[in-house]
């Protein structure tokens, strides 16, 4: 338990919720919306039309996948290592590109969530049954202290959805500069990042009519209620979504419909919101080559290629180590 003269808590997920409802202004970790039912609703919202982003990157993979499996290829074999898994939709065009090629590879998916992970597995070993698959509970951090043990032949590190979207450009480098440490000359990163485009299009995306997103937005608020004794009303809130197209940041928040207290039992923690305060929950970046090549520069790698959609709203790059 925490209380504020203390510093010890239960939990990585008190102890972020104290320091970001203690901050002015007040923030929460968007990794903490994904729960069991964070988790389908996020599916949910993969599938919806104004999303782009899935229909794109499966298009891209499923019209390119000869050619990504021909620079995967390895004769001593590779062991693909996929950061934020998540349902492994999009990745299971490569995975079934790469049994019909009788390539030797294991699949090592990673993701935060133990529920993801479980459907995954069990899906992959039916549709799949040929794919030597191994889960890996964990966050991206965590993970990439682990990649370097993995060098007894080539890595291909994936990272799908645009998760590296979540990150500022800072925390991007930094996350990158961490993969490339882990690289050896002959492995590569297979990277989507979601280009700049309309912005009407990047808000539609992540203000949807029928509410997904805001039901998904508000999960954290009930994650709070459910697990740290918190009492917030999430009816209380409202959900909105911002974007600067100068700098491509999509950026989602909780707003506060009206003067309110939160009180959250295991934190010591009461909360006070005036009408309109907001809760900081979540950045998409989007980019352009420009952005992505510098990106690269600053951590140590290259860009070798990319694969568009026909609009060009979404890329995915493969990067190698300088």
């Amino acid at each position: 338990m925490k209380n504020q003269s203390e510093t010890m808590f239960e939990s990585a997920f008190a102890e972020d919720t104290y320091k970001g409802l203690t901050q002015d202004p007040k923030y929460l970790l968007s990794k903490y919306i994904y729960d069991k039912n964070g988790d389908l609703l996020f599916q949910r919202i993969m599938n919806m039309p104004e999303y782009y982003l899935t229909s794109c990157e499966f298009d891209i993979l499923e019209k390119n996948k000869k050619d990504i499996a021909a620079s995967f290829k390895d004769e001593s074999g590779f062991d693909l290592i996929e950061l934020g898994a998540g349902d492994g939709k999009k990745t299971k065009v490569l995975l079934k590109e790469f049994v019909a090629q009788k390539f030797n590879f294991n699949y090592l998916p990673v993701d935060i969530s133990a529920n993801v992970l479980e459907g995954l597995e069990e899906s992959v070993k039916k549709e799949i049954p040929e794919v030597n698959i191994k889960v890996q509970q964990g966050t991206y951090f965590n993970t990439l202290e682990k990649l370097a043990e993995y060098n007894t032949r080539k890595k291909v590190i994936l990272v799908l959805g645009s998760n590296i979207g979540n990150l500022s450009h800072p925390q991007a480098v930094g996350f990158l500069k961490n993969i490339a440490q882990a690289m050896s000359k002959n492995d590569m990163l297979f990277m989507g990042f979601d280009q700049k485009k309309d912005p009407q299009k990047i808000l539609n995306a992540y203000s949807d009519k029928q509410g997904i997103t805001e039901q998904f937005n508000k999960n954290i608020l009930v994650r709070i209620n459910r697990e740290l004794g918190g009492n917030f009303e999430p009816d209380n809130f409202m959900h909105w979504e911002t974007y600067n197209p100068e700098t491509g940041t999509a950026k989602s928040y909780l707003v506060s419909k009206k003067d309110q207290k939160v009180e959250i039992r295991n934190l010591n923690l009461k909360v006070s919101f005036s009408t309109w305060e907001t809760i900081h929950t979540e950045i998409s970046q989007k980019y352009d080559d420009s952005i992505v090549n510098w990106l690269a520069e600053e951590a140590g790698l290259t860009v070798e290629h990319a694969f568009t959609d026909q609009e060009n709203c979404y890329k995915n790059y493969i990067f190698k180590s300088k």
